[in-house]
């Protein structure tokens, strides 16, 4: 099936994600490509990383426990961050999955007054309640979106070393945030931030600066940026929006919860390779990973 998507044309590959018996994927909450274009697929199954070639078949799998998994992205270094959520960790492997560095306290949730999940948090915290999402700048600067209790954007340097936060709880006002959930740098040094409950993506500079928002999501959940700068953006309502830069919309897919291949239920992770096809990993009731084939 072929979506056309402004100028663009996709095309679902429905066999793409070919495992042997014993392997599944099961609610692909992130998923990251590497610089071969190898896919990892972070999800709640059994194998919790399971890497893939282009193609579609897998190639590894990684016998490693991650309790509640929610984020992916690789560096330029060929480094992969994955974001634990429920142990309120990032840590960052080798590709093989050699552990490198961890990014918080393990199973030590900062106070944030004890806010029910996704709800507006009492007061700030420090790194991390429940974190959702990483981004590594070309320069190695690390940038950590820590939202299910916290309402935080966690800047650190290439070693670790925290350097600074920004946000606070809030509905309306730049710099506010209900769960940030997803975090990106563009190729201008912009930190894109989810604000998934506000619906919208707020923009920084890199020390937290506010520059401008972007409106009209469906409760955002990742953001990744192209090598042609274009924005990629699942959204938790069943759909998938492609914006410029600028963040005028090329073009959107979805908006209806549907099952079938091509269509979406719950998208939440998604990753760009150099051909320009497009992984979206599912949750909820979705589960699965799909690839969109560039025409």
């Amino acid at each position: 099936m072929t979506y056309e998507i402004g100028s663009r044309k996709y095309e679902v590959d429905e066999g793409w994600g070919r495992m042997p018996e014993g392997y599944e994927i099961f609610r692909a909450a992130g998923v990251a490509v590497d610089g071969n274009d190898r896919v990892y697929v972070f999800n709640r199954s059994a194998h919790n990383v399971i890497v893939f070639d282009r193609d579609g078949d897998m190639l590894t799998a990684w016998d490693r426990d991650f309790i509640e998994p929610h984020a992916a992205t690789v560096d330029r270094e060929g480094n992969i961050y994955l974001v634990d959520r429920d142990t309120h960790v990032i840590e960052k492997f080798t590709l093989d999955g050699e552990l490198l560095m961890t990014l918080g306290n393990r199973n030590q949730p900062s106070d944030t007054g004890g806010t029910e999940l996704g709800q507006l948090v009492n007061k700030i915290g420090g790194p991390n309640n429940k974190p959702t999402g990483v981004a590594v700048a070309p320069d190695g600067t690390i940038f950590v979106s820590d939202g299910y209790q916290n309402c935080r954007v966690h800047k650190y340097d290439a070693e670790g070393n925290h350097l600074m936060s920004w946000g606070v709880p809030g509905k309306v006002e730049p710099g506010h945030f209900h769960l940030p959930h997803g975090i990106g740098v563009d190729n201008r040094g912009r930190v894109l931030v989810c604000d998934r409950e506000n619906h919208r993506i707020q923009l920084f500079n890199q020390d937290g600066e506010h520059l401008e928002t972007w409106t009209g999501f469906r409760q955002p959940t990742a953001v990744v940026i192209g090598p042609d700068d274009t924005v990629y953006v699942p959204e938790l309502q069943a759909r998938v929006t492609i914006l410029d830069s600028d963040g005028k919309v090329i073009g959107q897919w979805g908006g209806e919860e549907d099952q079938s291949p091509g269509g979406f239920v719950a998208p939440h992770g998604i990753a760009i390779d150099s051909h320009g096809d497009i992984y979206v990993g599912e949750v909820l009731e979705g589960a699965r990973i799909q690839k969109f084939v560039l025409q």
